[in-house]
């Protein structure tokens, strides 16, 4: 199975907040995850990225993809040169 750096999404109706985790491509997006990498709140301005940089570094050199999504907020957040362009 291959393993993404993707969002689940967390908070009430209307008022998201997103968790980045480490899972599994099959799993649901809010279902089962390995770990919890980080997390991302867009309701604040500006909005707040808050990452576990070694994590991040570790999972990408263990062959995790991270989404489109996830890729733009490690860009933004400064990890460029850690995130690879597939």
């Amino acid at each position: 199975m291959s393993v993404k750096i993707r969002l689940a999404r967390m908070g009430r109706k209307k008022t998201p907040y997103y968790r980045i985790v480490v899972a599994e491509s099959s799993a649901p997006r809010d279902g089962r995850f390995i770990e919890v990498v980080g997390n991302y709140d867009p309701r604040k301005d500006p909005a707040i990225v808050n990452v576990k940089e070694d994590r991040i570094a570790d999972w990408l050199s263990k062959g995790a993809k991270p989404t489109v999504t996830v890729s733009s907020l490690l860009k933004k957040k400064g990890l460029r040169d850690q995130v690879r362009k597939d």
